[in-house]
């Protein structure tokens, strides 16, 4: 089953962090990536760049609008995600709990691929 590790951190965290640090933290996430991914059980993800970058599209009463800056105000943000293939929610759990970065990671099941007719399949 397929799953979307989420990972969520404090976005200054490399502010406040010595240069040697945030080089053991990425060397550590990097080997946690390697190590999985050459498992099967990574088929996707990337990094994201700072919320800084981000722009959100809204739509209320018909009116669309385009701002900059992320959806909402928080001290967290999404920082990456991993699409992960593993036998179950256990599996995704077990994963989860040894990502190197752990403050908040959050899991969802992905919408199985859609028949001829664009249902979602419920497997």
């Amino acid at each position: 089953m397929k799953y979307m590790l989420m990972f969520v951190n404090d976005e200054a965290w490399e502010r406040k962090t010595s240069p040697e640090e945030v080089k053991q933290g990425y060397e550590a996430v990097m080997k946690w990536w390697d190590e999985h991914s050459a498992a099967g059980r990574i088929v996707g993800g990337e990094q994201l760049k700072p919320t800084a970058t981000a722009t959100t599209v809204r739509k209320k009463d018909g009116k669309t609008t385009v701002t900059d800056g992320p959806f909402i105000e928080s001290k967290e943000a999404l920082g990456g995600f991993a699409i992960v293939n593993v036998p179950d929610l256990d599996a995704a759990i077990a994963m989860a709990k040894t990502w190197p970065g752990l403050e908040v990671l959050e899991i969802r099941p992905l919408v199985e691929r859609r028949d001829d007719s664009g249902v979602p399949s419920e497997k």
